[in-house]
């Protein structure tokens, strides 16, 4: 793990750094980054769903792992992955171009983060459990495969981001903003689908 004195971004681009020319596996970052850097991890795993960029793989590796770090912070267990999903290896090169490029995103929200701002949205026990409900709520529409649709993935990716940056730096603020986004996202969806399903039925009819 990187120094913790460095900002998210500084953090998250020495590891980007480090990552090798060849292959790069889940279970290679998690030993870099460990049980308390899962945050951390997240943040850099959503980095590739905000760039438009397609790498093979990727999108079921890192939505999983997501998913599994959201459900381990809501149970207080550590996380658990299946030795496929962990052993899995995606291109090195690929993977460190993304997350390069997807690092604008960190740099904007850090600017509009303030430690410590509303920290019982990420404190308290209550707050806790609507948040990590809501991050799993975003993994899941994260993982959905509708990258055919416009902003499937940044809606809940940027919400993601910002849960991590929030839990990290205990900013309720950026909490509070990952909500919305949320809430976003979920119209969004719930607003195709309907109309879909209507299209549908007018046509069938």
């Amino acid at each position: 793990m990187p120094p913790a004195d460095l900002s998210l971004g500084e953090q998250l681009r020495a590891i980007i750094d480090q990552l090798p020319e060849g292959g790069v596996s889940l279970g290679s970052l998690l030993d870099v980054f460990g049980d308390e850097g899962l945050l951390l991890l997240t943040a850099l795993m959503v980095l590739v769903f905000l760039v438009p960029v397609s790498i093979p793989g990727v999108s079921t590796v890192f939505g999983a792992a997501i998913l599994m770090v959201g459900i381990s912070r809501l149970t207080g267990r550590p996380l658990w992955l299946p030795r496929r999903l962990r052993e899995r290896e995606l291109p090195g090169q690929k993977v460190r171009a993304a997350l390069t490029a997807g690092l604008k995103w960190v740099a904007r929200f850090e600017r509009i983060s303030r430690p410590h701002r509303l920290r019982q949205l990420a404190e308290q026990r209550g707050w806790l459990v609507v948040g990590n409900l809501a991050f799993i709520t975003a993994a899941l529409l994260l993982m959905a495969p509708l990258s055919f649709l416009p902003f499937s993935n940044t809606l809940p990716g940027v919400a993601l981001l910002l849960y991590s940056i929030g839990f990290i730096q205990r900013d309720g603020g950026a909490i509070l903003v990952g909500h919305l986004v949320q809430l976003a996202s979920v119209t969004y969806f719930g607003v195709v689908f309907a109309g879909g399903g209507a299209a549908l039925g007018a046509l069938l009819n």
